[in-house]
């Protein structure tokens, strides 16, 4: 999946718009029922012991991916849809023959027909659903980037631990599914001796977009301290290296202001440049470059240089067919080699599997627990503070 919540509320908007017309904001639990009337409907009865599954935030990752996700799946069902509106609810509703439609959240929530929730949700909202869909005895799957801050994240993570009896799981960044296994056994291999440092670079190979569209992403009320794709990248790296241990960082805001939905001109102030660097566990350097402002740039690549032996990744990042490929080469050889990395061998998408299995007792979460998402929010806010200090931070975040 990409690297924030996903769904397709791009705020060209006005921020009192969007906030005024959302079905799903904060001021809907202090709103009188009648407010979010509709059809009264029975709870949905439980068929051959399904887990019975509601939707919250219906974007287009949503749509598109995760309800067909659940659909392939014979042990559960989906029973109810929470989008922006009722009338969104119910659009989506039909297209997808799910039985409820709700207008909101908490109405959702307070569905005793249903046993676990998909938060598709923007991050900013994350952190509250989460902690009432535990209180309310339900399952939780929410969409990556976890929460806005470390703050959030550490209390979501707590919360699940008072509810073991429940399942608690963050949607995996996918952009390295290609690379992952391959990567992780030369790794486990010491293929390339003991690693002495690391270079990362994810640009978008545009020029700078001056006057450009403003999304939900440029407004830090909604994405909190995520940038660009930062977290999902640090997420990967977990995976590889484990958690880092120092954080260094500057960034710069290129585009200083972007056009809503009027046309209007509105200042942005979370960054389209980053430059990060933070240590492993042994001392290696690691080196991060991300923009959103590197016009015929290079592109995306990622070396991994050893005492022995290096790892270089070249290639798209982003979805499973995007091509990575991996080059490796030892002390001694001449110039790199590819590595075959045939498509049995990698990994696949399959969270909500993972998640329903998870609740049946088939397996165990592994990708992505709460723990790990308490990690890369830590680590993400670190480089935000390390920005605007101009010193470094060490980790865990002291919150």
């Amino acid at each position: 999946m990409k690297d924030e919540s996903e769904t397709d509320m791009k705020p060209k908007m006005r921020r009192r718009e969007f906030l005024s017309s959302a079905a799903i904001p904060v001021a809907a639990a202090l709103a009188t029922p009648s407010l979010f009337a509709q059809d009264s409907q029975p709870a949905t009865p439980r068929t051959e012991d399904k887990i019975r599954v509601g939707i919250i935030g219906a974007g287009t990752v949503v749509r598109e991916v995760m309800i067909p996700g659940f659909k392939k799946i014979p042990e559960c069902e989906i029973v109810a849809v929470a989008n922006r509106s009722l009338q969104s609810s119910r659009r989506v509703a039909d297209e997808f023959n799910i039985p409820r439609a709700y207008s909101n959240w908490q109405e959702l929530l307070g569905d005793d027909g249903i046993d676990a929730v998909l938060i598709g949700t923007w991050p900013y909202m994350h952190h509250m659903i989460t902690l009432a869909a535990l209180e309310s005895g339900k399952h939780v799957l929410c969409q990556a980037r976890m929460s806005n801050t470390a703050a959030e994240a550490h209390e979501m993570l707590s919360a699940s631990r008072q509810h073991p009896d429940l399942v608690c799981q963050l949607v995996p960044t996918s952009t390295s599914y290609v690379i992952d296994r391959a990567l992780h056994r030369l790794l486990e291999e010491s293929y390339v001796g003991e690693v002495l440092s690391v270079e990362i670079q994810r640009v978008q190979r545009r020029f700078a977009d001056f006057g450009g569209e403003l999304h939900w992403r440029h407004d830090r009320e909604f994405s909190g301290y995520n940038v660009l794709n930062i977290g999902s990248t640090y997420e990967s790296m977990l995976r590889w290296f484990g958690a880092g241990n120092r954080v260094m960082a500057m960034t710069k805001v290129h585009v200083p202001s972007r056009r809503n939905s009027d046309g209007e001109l509105q200042s942005v102030s979370i960054p389209d440049h980053v430059d990060v660097l933070y240590e492993l566990d042994n001392g290696a350097q690691v080196h991060m470059k991300f923009s959103a402002t590197s016009g015929l740039s290079n592109g995306n690549h990622t070396w991994i240089f050893g005492s022995e032996g290096t790892i270089h990744i070249a290639g798209t990042p982003g979805r499973v067919d995007s091509g990575q490929s991996i080059f490796i080469g030892r002390r001694g050889d001449m110039q790199l080699t590819e590595l075959p990395n045939p498509s049995e061998q990698q990994a696949f998408y399959r969270v909500e599997e993972e998640f329903i299995n998870a609740i049946l007792g088939v397996e165990e979460v592994t990708m992505a627990t709460f723990e790990t998402g308490t990690q890369y929010m830590e680590w993400t806010e670190a480089v935000y503070r390390s920005s605007e200090s101009g010193a470094a931070v060490d980790l865990p975040l002291r919150i």
